[in-house]
């Protein structure tokens, strides 16, 4: 059963209706600061059209007014207005191309980057149910396929409609009859539009899906790559990439077959027009009813008299698939977070979110890092509670570290604490204040945190360490590595701290990403700092650097430890025990090994000894002898 890509989402299966004049008036909003070029292309495209129509018409006096007749003069005059209107036609074809495509790319680039904006913005449960191919797709192909709105879009079917009411009136006024045998096609035209209009929409709506689902593979196979190969999936992966790709180019070749069929047939028809027009203009020509130039200006104008209809028709799938896009992006647009900023920011009027011309907020703009938990409840599913009121308080420059089993809910409280989600109910304050009632941006300046996943960014060592920050120099990098002891292994490399970071840190071990990483949250210099499993995969030697440079750093902060390996937070000021989503147990490393309870226990499976276990032998750890060794004295 495949595992990915082969299950249409409901999102996949948008259609859009073929016209929707709620969305055009939204879209509007990011065409009107584009109306100068508008304007532009629609005067350029009356030029273009102008310039068109006069050619067979130039043809037409040359014809009668002088080959028939056999007066040679105002040919070259003639020729020379033919000339002159073709290049007018292709200079101002390609402004007004050029023009349109602009204003094109324009609002792509606006709407691209309001997208890539509000996704910014959302919160963590947004991203724990939308699959990430399915959000590439609505920033790429959703907002390119508005190019092809504006390439074959408003402005050209303006043009069209006005040219084909033109080529109309120009046949009338030179012949009804000749005019009415060539309009006798246009109902075997509106039937065979009608025949394929529904095919080719389905056509193109299987073919966006298609692609949504091809990109949506995509995204887990490549960034699953090394698991892939680990289990020797390659050729399971293989096959269902084959099928989801086979898939996708038979309904190319649907939409392609349909779309040349059209043509083809509006081709046809149009042949069987100008035999038409041939056969009758000829005998009238012949009878002497009608001259010959006036014939070959009808046969020029019926020949860009099809034209239009066959843009039209494109046009339609074109429309079609905008609406699409546009119903699903704007759709996304209207998805609002559920995790929204505060409006407390720094007392300090230097501060960058300090608000002008307002009261003294309550949040000291140097804080003292006071955490509390209160009664605080929590569940990434309704009915599954993963915190079940919890509460506890870490005074300002103290440690504390957090333990227990997988899924006891260590993690999620420094992701409640950060705001990345909400309390079910509870409150959690930082330095007395409520945290949602802090600035996002303020709150996370004010909390670093560690995770265990690494992330970095394409660029240099030095980059990824100032993540952004532009107020960092290079001294201040630097002095962060040298901290965290990351500077040795830098300095190593061939550019040093100017070397570039492949994708994912691809050209670095874990643990020098993990150096990385903690290097980055101490050059932030947070007033709290979270440290969840931060040395997990580091080496013992390299640990021991750590934590003697994490006593440096935690010396006056406030600061959260999680780690699975107990042999990291001996030290730490207070321990808490987690277990099922409950604060069970809380103090220190010597009273709560002597509780014989949960964390005791923890200690026996890690090092394999037991509270009052009389058969130590050399190799065992006496853990409350180092605790008091290693611990800080308390003032």
């Amino acid at each position: 059963m495949s595992r990915r890509g082969a299950t249409p989402t409901p999102d996949d299966e948008v259609a859009g209706r073929v016209y929707d004049a709620r969305l055009v008036r939204r879209l509007l909003a990011y065409v009107l600061p584009e109306i100068t070029l508008m304007a532009a292309s629609v005067s350029l495209m009356f030029l273009v059209m102008g310039a068109q129509l006069a050619q067979p018409w130039l043809l037409k006096r040359l014809i009668d007014e002088h080959l028939v007749t056999g007066q040679g003069a105002g040919i070259g005059r003639l020729a020379l207005l033919f000339l002159l209107a073709f290049a007018v036609e292709q200079a101002a074809r390609y402004s007004q191309i050029y023009t349109m495509e602009r204003t094109g790319q324009n609002v792509i680039r606006a709407l691209r980057a309001q997208v890539f904006g509000h996704l910014q913005r959302m919160d963590a449960a947004f991203f724990d149910a939308t699959p990430v191919g399915r959000l590439m797709t609505r920033v790429t192909t959703d907002v390119e396929s508005l190019a092809d709105l504006f390439a074959s879009g408003a402005v050209s079917l303006l043009g069209d409609v006005v040219k084909l009411v033109a080529i109309i009136g120009l046949l009338w006024w030179m012949d009804p009859r000749l005019a009415l045998v060539t309009f006798a096609v246009m109902p075997v035209l509106f039937a065979l539009s009608f025949l394929f209009r529904g095919r080719i929409r389905e056509s193109y709506r299987d073919v966006r899906r298609r692609i949504a689902r091809i990109n949506a593979f995509l995204q887990e196979a490549v960034g699953g790559m090394l698991l892939v190969q680990l289990f020797r999936r390659e050729p399971a992966d293989r096959a269902e990439f084959a099928s989801i790709n086979r898939a996708h180019r038979d309904a190319e070749l649907r939409a392609v077959i349909y779309e040349s069929s059209f043509s083809a047939v509006i081709e046809l028809v149009g042949t069987l027009a100008t035999a038409a027009i041939i056969g009758y203009g000829g005998w009238r020509v012949a009878a002497g009813a009608l001259t010959l130039g006036t014939l070959v200006a009808f046969l020029e104008y019926t020949g860009r008299f099809f034209g239009p209809i066959r843009d039209l028709s494109g046009f339609y799938a074109v429309l079609q698939a905008a609406m699409a896009s546009l119903e699903r992006i704007f759709a996304l647009l209207d998805t609002e977070p559920s995790i929204r900023s505060g409006a407390v920011a720094p007392a300090d009027p230097a501060a960058p979110n300090a608000p002008v011309g307002r009261p003294r907020p309550a949040l000291a703009a140097t804080p003292s890092g006071l955490i509390e938990f209160d009664h605080v409840r929590f569940a990434y599913r309704p009915g599954q509670e993963v915190l079940r009121d919890v509460s506890f308080r870490v005074e300002p420059g103290r440690t504390v570290a957090m333990v227990g089993a997988t899924g006891a809910g260590k993690t999620t409280i420094n992701k409640l604490l950060i705001r990345l989600y909400d309390p079910t109910s509870g409150t959690i304050r930082l330095d007395g204040v409520d945290i949602r009632s802090l600035a996002l941006d303020d709150l996370r300046r004010r909390v670093g945190v560690v995770m265990q996943d690494h992330f970095l960014v394409t660029g240099t060592i030095a980059d990824n360490i100032a993540f952004g920050d532009r107020t960092l120099d290079r001294e201040a990098i630097e002095a962060a590595a040298r901290l965290v002891h990351a500077d040795t292994f830098v300095r190593a490399l061939e550019h040093g701290y100017d070397e570039l970071v492949r994708e994912r840190g691809g050209n670095l071990s874990v643990g020098q990403k993990q150096l990385l990483s903690l290097a980055r949250a101490v050059a932030a210099d947070p007033a709290i700092l979270v440290l969840d499993e931060a040395t997990s995969s580091i080496d013992t030697e390299t640990e021991s650097l750590i934590q003697d440079a994490l006593r440096q750093v935690l010396r006056g902060r406030t600061s959260i430890v999680i780690a699975h390996r107990l042999s990291t937070i001996l030290a730490a000021d207070r321990i808490f025990v987690f277990h099922h989503g409950r604060l069970v147990e809380e103090g220190r490393h010597a009273d709560l090994f002597a509780l014989k309870g949960i964390y005791a226990r923890l200690c026996e499976l890690q090092f394999g000894l037991a509270a009052g276990d009389p058969r130590r032998g050399p190799a065992t750890i006496d853990l409350p002898g180092l605790v008091e060794s290693t611990r800080p004295s308390q003032p």
